[in-house]
């Protein structure tokens, strides 16, 4: 039976960095993730123009990259219950990657370049959606500050600046 320590798991190893990484050099978390799925896509995009020259090691190194892309989603959907995604996301997000996992299965049990049309659009299609996510965040951000001094914590947009100051 494989032992539940993260240090073993080289899945948890490789969110983890991801995890801390991503923190330390990306302002947008979310924009990190898009950008990363358009790589994806961008590759296998490329992959199919290129199909004559592509070889099994190819083949199964591009399917793996991008296994691995969204086995992080999964994880971090299933081990997270507790934080900002509602539990609908979670579970789109845990489906979503149960398709692409079967699918590059698929792909490679009868390899052809048509089947990749639907990861392609897969990942650009979620990385669209963490873009505008990432976006409508900057946004949000830059308007909570706008007005001068605000703690933002809680606060609508149509409301006044909230004071710090406590009153007797």
């Amino acid at each position: 039976m494989p032992s539940s320590n993260p240090q073993n798991n080289p899945y948890a190893q490789a969110a983890g960095a991801y995890g801390d990484h991503s923190q330390k050099h990306t302002p947008d978390q979310r924009e990190l993730e898009a950008r990363v799925l358009l790589k994806s896509a961008s590759m296998m995009h490329d992959m199919q123009q290129e199909w004559d020259k592509v070889d099994q090691d190819m083949l199964d190194d591009m399917l793996r990259y991008n296994r691995q892309i969204w086995m992080l989603f999964y994880d971090t959907a299933l081990e997270n219950p507790e934080g900002d995604r509602p539990d609908d996301l979670r579970s789109n997000i845990v489906n979503l990657a149960n398709f692409i996992f079967k699918h590059s299965l698929d792909i490679l049990a009868e390899p052809k370049k048509e089947k990749f049309d639907v990861l392609i659009e897969i990942n650009r299609e979620i990385a669209a959606g963490l873009m505008t996510g990432a976006q409508n965040d900057a946004k949000a951000k830059a308007k909570a500050t706008e007005g001068g001094k605000t703690s933002g914590k809680d606060q609508r947009p149509d409301q006044p600046p909230q004071s710090s100051s406590i009153s007797a």
